[in-house]
This record gives C-alpha cells, structure tokens and sequence, in this order.
C-alpha cells in the first residue's frame, strides 16, 4: 500500500494534529540530537563494525580479539584497533499502534512518544545511504458497543471517512532523508482502530523475507502477553541488531488517589469503575504493575534485545541521549551492549 493510502482514512483535524506534532518532534530531535551526539560515524546500536578506525591504548575489559599488533610492537604498549560501523544498513521499524497507545496523562500521548522515537531513529540511522523501513500494526479492527459519547463518535468519525487500511502496512526501506520524512509522516497519520496488534506476528514480518544483518526496532507499549512476542523477538536477534522502545504512561504504573475512578479499556470499551481511594487497592495495582514491566524487560533482556524505556511524564529526548550514550561508551570499552 502507498503511503497516501495509509493517511487517507484520517479526518482532516487529527491529519492536522498529527502534522504538527510531528514537526514539533523532528524540530526537537534534530537539535537535541545534533547537539550532544555529534561526532564520527556509529550507529545508532553499535557493534563491532568491519571499517578499521584508529588505534588506542588497550584498557581493562577490551576485546583482545581487536589487538592492533604492528602499533603495539612499535609502542611496545598493547593497542586496540577502534572500528566503525558498517555503512549502507538497513534498519526496520515494527511500530505498534495499537489501541492502547492512544492513551496518556502527562505531557504526551504514547502515540506521540511512538512517532518521536521512530523519529529518532531515522534521524540517527538516515546516513551514507542506509536505508529506513516499516511495518505498521493498526489494531485488529474489531470494535464493540459501548455506553460511551467517546466511542459512539469513534465509530463516527470512522464511517465518515472508510477506513482502507489493513491491521498490518509495511512501507519499503529507502534510503535519503525525504523518503525517510515520508516514513515519518504515513506512521504519524496512520489512523489507531479498536483492538490489539498481534505483536507477534508483527515482529515475525521483520523476519520475512529474510535480509542482511542490520537494525530492527520493535516500538510498543508490549502489553500483550510477553509469550506472545518473546520468541518472535528472540529470533529477530540471531540475526539483527534489535532495539526494543517501550513506552510507558505513568497512570499504567501506580493509579493516584482521586476517589471512584471510571475506566475505559481502549481496545474492548470495557468499563470499569475503580475506588482509587483504597490503598490497598493502589498497592496491589503497583505491585501487579512492577511484576508485569519486569516480567517485560526480563523477556528483552534474555532475547538480547537493547532495551528503551520512554515514559510520557519525563524528558524522553534526554532518556535517548543517555541511551545512545551509553551504546557508544559501551562499545569503546571492547563490549557491544
């Protein structure tokens, strides 16, 4: 499907909102970004690379395996040989956008947080060539009655303008930065339906047809079942560099205490109505909520996937920096994570 045909479903003042943060985000990436990560070609998860570089001092923890022997026998010092990372990669974005991401009660939505972390990705990867692709998830398109204004307008507004798009758009890596801004743009318009992406069959298209190794970003809220998406992330790893981006909104983390609180599960409409004034109850909603984040990063950790957290109450630009940071420290002292 063409990237006009992903964005033709939303009405013209969601197309409009979804224009403006993404100028908002690209205007913020680029020169925080810019700022404090310049310097010579890395990438954004870099590992051992095949380019030579120049040689150091060998330090504690370095890979003896990059034993630079000719400066080390004119030094008499031992030395590692520095490399770069490969040029010409291709990186791909699992983006999910399922209902649960059209949510958020701090500074940001989760969507937004999606479109500002793929955002900066293109921007740290779109270099030399390499080239940028996607596929999108969508929701499952299944939506049910409620009592709800909310959802009797969603069903509106998706009547009013047909909703053309399958659950699942993969839009074809290229490289340059136009067509990467065009990437941007279709994710950010793509419109969020009622229900739940399969995470895993998302993650499993990266996979297919099979490419050369390269950069796969799994970004989503992974709140579907982690069995559901732990092998298929466990296999992206044997061959790719995988960067898993969870987003995260604080009300998903502790519930405050605000008295009956209504709820409304933005991928069935179910509702719930919850005495947020017990602290038992508070507590064992935290509770819960630990177990399941570390039950989430527990599942990334063991698939070997770096993992990203973005939380919609704090500086997510300054969380990438130190990221990416800490990805090219990392690699300076002989290790790729």
């Amino acid at each position: 499907m063409s990237q006009a045909g992903l964005s033709a479903p939303l009405p013209s003042a969601e197309n409009a909102r979804a224009e403006a943060v993404l100028s908002r985000l690209q205007l913020l990436v680029t020169r925080k970004l810019d700022g404090l990560l310049q310097g010579d070609y890395v990438g954004l998860l870099p590992g051992p690379g095949s380019e030579a570089g120049e040689s150091r001092e060998y330090r504690p923890g370095d890979d003896v395996r990059r034993m630079d022997w000719p400066v080390t026998a004119r030094t008499t010092l031992p030395h590692v040989r520095r490399t770069v990372a490969d040029r010409e990669l291709e990186t791909w974005l699992a983006v999910d956008l399922s209902a649960s991401l059209d949510f958020g009660t701090a500074r940001w939505l989760k969507r937004d947080l999606v479109i500002a972390a793929a955002t900066a990705v293109a921007h740290l990867t779109v270099r030399g060539g390499n080239r940028i692709g996607a596929v999108v998830g969508t929701g499952s398109g299944a939506s049910q009655e409620t009592p709800t204004g909310f959802w009797r307008r969603r069903r509106a507004a998706a009547a009013a303008a047909p909703d053309r798009q399958p659950p699942v758009v993969r839009l074809p890596a290229r490289p340059g930065r136009k067509e990467a801004q065009g990437l941007l743009r279709a994710i950010a318009r793509t419109h969020i339906r009622p229900g739940r992406t399969d995470l895993g069959a998302l993650i499993d298209m990266l996979n297919r047809p099979p490419r050369r190794r390269g950069v796969a970003v799994v970004i989503s809220d992974f709140l579907a079942p982690v069995d559901s998406w732990a092998r298929p992330v466990r296999k992206l790893a044997v061959r790719h560099d995988v960067l898993a981006v969870e987003v995260v909104d604080p009300r998903e983390l502790e519930l405050p205490d605000v008295g009956v609180l209504s709820l409304a599960d933005p991928e069935t409409g179910a509702l719930h109505e919850v005495q947020t004034s017990d602290p038992e109850l508070r507590r064992r909603y935290a509770e819960a909520a630990g177990r399941q984040r570390a039950g989430i990063a527990g599942a990334l950790r063991s698939a070997g996937a770096a993992h990203l957290r973005l939380r919609t109450d704090t500086d997510w630009l300054l969380d990438i920096v130190r990221f990416v940071a800490a990805q090219r420290h990392a690699r300076t002292r002989g290790t790729t994570r």
